[in-house]
């Protein structure tokens, strides 16, 4: 019997493909994957697409890629659209799984979003990097720069450099190692007033999505993060999460230890059983406002540059990136 996650994965690629107007290829299926939140690069793609060749269930047209067959195209629709619900809730848990990272020895895995521009903008994304990154609206002032593919299996394009900025799903494995569940509640848009968080101005819960929130506001660029740094007005990127009540203090404890270690980014926990900058809490939880680890690249994309991202990427070793 095939594995789920394979299985999943060959509904998602055949989802592509029939979504596209012409034939597709491996490298183009790959990137909407990573778009759609699916951590999985081009050789993984053309060995499920030779499962689905011998399945009959796509046709090969040469270079230009593929397309559905009928049989293909009625497998598809057969699939369960629920194979996809709460996909992102999954990876979050399993990048929080896999964070290691120590605020007391600077050491261990930490979760990375990783972004790729061109080549010839470097020196300008490094200075809003930099210009961003101290700025409390952001997770770290840490990156790291991938000029040729690594050992971590990220792949780069032609022409491209790439960038891993730390991804505020770091918090979720710090406290997970301290035995606290945490519950992704809602990606947003929150409004900053006077250089301090105001309210969540648009929620998108995590619950039954299949694509990160964050990324579909990416997609919309509501963001004025610019502006926050001038004139401290305007729109970030932010998260909420729920925990239970009873690890209120530990939790507080937690974040303060990250604050001085220098992951920034994670405001205090709101009121149990009180909504959390207008986001609605569940009775015995409170509310925890992280803010975007993306918000750098957010300004980046203000000034015009083009990057694309893959948010919760990848971890990385947080002692292997470097201070901008």
């Amino acid at each position: 019997m095939m594995d789920p996650q394979i299985e999943r994965k060959l509904i998602e690629i055949m989802r592509v493909i029939h979504e596209s107007d012409k034939p597709i290829g491996a490298r183009a299926i790959a990137d909407e994957l990573n778009n759609r939140g699916y951590d999985i690069g081009e050789r993984a793609v053309r060995y499920h697409l030779r499962i689905l060749d011998e399945r009959g269930f796509t046709r090969k047209h040469g270079y230009a890629g593929r397309t559905l067959t009928e049989l293909g195209e009625s497998e598809m629709h057969d699939a369960l659209i629920g194979d996809r619900f709460g996909f992102v809730i999954s990876r979050i848990e399993e990048m929080a799984f896999r964070t290691t990272y120590n605020p007391e020895t600077h050491k261990g895995d930490v979760v990375v979003n990783v972004s790729y521009f061109d080549k010839d903008d470097f020196e300008t994304v490094i200075d809003v990097l930099s210009y961003t990154s101290n700025s409390g609206y952001t997770i770290s002032s840490r990156v790291k720069i991938f000029e040729e593919e690594t050992d971590t299996g990220i792949t780069l394009p032609p022409g491209k450099i790439g960038i891993a900025t730390v991804c505020s799903v770091t918090f979720d494995g710090l406290m997970l190692k301290a035995g606290i569940p945490v519950e992704p509640a809602y990606g947003g848009v929150m409004q900053i007033e006077n250089n301090a968080p105001d309210r969540f101005l648009d929620l998108i819960s995590y619950s039954g999505t299949s694509i990160d929130p964050i990324k579909v506001f990416m997609t919309r660029k509501p963001t004025s993060v610019l502006e926050v740094l001038e004139h401290g007005k305007g729109k970030i990127l932010a998260n909420m999460r729920q925990v239970n009540s009873s690890a209120y203090d530990s939790v507080k404890e937690i974040i303060e230890k990250a604050e001085k270690a220098g992951l920034k980014g994670c405001l205090p926990p709101g009121d149990v059983d009180e909504f959390l900058y207008g986001a609605p809490v569940e009775i015995g939880k409170f509310g925890i406002a992280v803010v975007g680890g993306i918000n750098g690249i957010c300004a980046l994309e203000e000034t015009g540059i083009e990057i694309v991202t893959d948010p919760i990427s990848t971890v990385l070793e947080y002692s292997s990136m470097s201070e901008l």
